[in-house]
């Protein structure tokens, strides 16, 4: 299991933020349990596709938490 790293105290996530956060901790650990050496190519497109797309949400989700707080703002 990875260190996580220390949390920074703010505003809580809204239920739809942290269930985006929790899809993309599955994704991430699933890719994490998978064989990469006995998927086929098609197979692994897929696991980047998926992880491109959880990254970009990821990305996203950060710039919506410290836009809307005021601690953030420059």
């Amino acid at each position: 299991m990875t260190e996580q790293p220390q949390h920074i105290q703010g505003r809580p996530l809204t239920p739809t933020q942290a269930s985006r956060l929790d899809f993309a901790r599955r994704d991430l650990d699933s890719a994490r349990a998978e064989d990469l050496s006995q998927l086929a190519p098609a197979g692994l497109i897929l696991v980047i596709e998926r992880l491109r797309g959880r990254l970009d949400d990821m990305v996203h989700l950060v710039d919506e938490v410290t836009q809307a707080s005021p601690n953030h703002r420059e």
